[in-house]
């Protein structure tokens, strides 16, 4: 596997003739942050891809996550959560992701939080308004509610707030009422051969997702001074020729000296214990050996440096 590969093991193999009722499309998942859409996508495609924490903003860039059957192919767009406030690049940046996400796909699923509906809630779908790809409202963490009768006024609420197709109920961390999501998403694709090969997972590349692990590690082992303020940059990403066994060299920037001393935690122990957990995941993505070192840098105001952005990754084209 080179630092270029785009494909992950485990994916069921497709005929290389498609059939004239093969379908083919883009699902886009949109939201305001910390509505579960990235867990929602993950679980569509039925393994990990875009990182996951209980903070809002985990997800800053758009990803596309692959799903390919016998039949169909899905390709689903995880966007960064659409926030209010925030008038640094990077808050800017994130909106800009989510808001191309409603160009040219085939239906959009607007992802909400069961029994609550925010002012950022609000802002998605007055953006939503005049779009014209079908909009399904998947209404997520309805585990939260023990008396099913009691969303009822909430769901009904909902016929007045945008304009959707239908509603569907969900609980993603359960795994319930994903298939309705799938059969739903199926009534919009265009009849077409797979827009992806199909052993592709995601269009991103191996190295951006290794940078997504350790900021992952980093978002869920930190409170919440130091995320926002941080990024992932990959120094070092090579196979020894010889041992099959990754390097992988992980600069973490964060903007304030006090945070690189709340990142290395007492000791060394907070950052060791990110490296153990990435390492983990990094194994279970490259199958083979992984050597991880991870090391923290102060890059003063990065996340408001269009510059800087731009040279972590932060672009409008990817």
């Amino acid at each position: 596997m080179t630092e270029q590969d785009l494909t992950l093991p485990g994916l069921v193999p497709i005929p290389t003739e498609f059939s004239e009722d093969f379908q083919a499309g883009f699902a886009a998942v949109i939201g305001r942050p910390n509505v579960g859409k990235s867990t929602l996508m993950n679980e569509m495609l039925g393994q990990k891809l875009s990182i996951t924490s209980h903070k809002p903003q985990t997800t800053r860039h758009r990803i596309h996550g692959i799903y390919t059957a016998p039949t169909h192919q899905i390709v689903y767009v995880d966007t960064p959560g659409m926030h209010l406030g925030g008038q640094k690049s990077i808050n800017r940046y994130m909106n800009r992701a989510a808001k191309s996400a409603f160009v040219d796909v085939d239906v959009i699923l607007f992802v909400v939080e069961a029994g609550r509906w925010t002012k950022e809630d609000q802002a998605v779908a007055m953006q939503l308004k005049g779009v014209e790809a079908p909009i399904v409202l998947v209404v997520n963490k309805v585990d939260n509610f023990k008396q099913k009768t009691d969303l009822l006024p909430y769901l009904q609420s909902l016929s007045g707030k945008v304009d959707f197709s239908t509603v569907i109920p969900v609980s993603a961390f359960k795994k319930n009422g994903l298939d309705l999501i799938e059969k739903e998403i199926l009534k919009y694709l265009p009849k077409q051969p797979a827009i992806f090969p199909e052993d592709y997972i995601t269009d991103r590349s191996t190295k951006f997702l290794i940078a997504e692990i350790v900021r992952e590690k980093l978002m869920r082992s930190l409170g919440d001074e130091v995320p926002y303020g941080a990024t992932v940059e990959i120094e070092r990403f090579e196979q020894d020729p010889e041992t099959q066994r990754w390097e992988i060299s992980a600069l973490i920037l964060v903007e304030r000296e006090g945070q690189k001393r709340i990142v290395i935690g007492d000791k060394g122990e907070k950052i060791k214990q990110m490296g153990i957990d990435a390492r983990k995941d990094m194994i279970a993505l490259l199958e083979n050996r992984v050597h991880l070192e991870l090391w923290v840098k102060v890059k003063e105001n990065w996340s408001d440096d269009e510059r800087a952005l731009a040279s972590l990754g932060y672009t409008d084209s990817i």
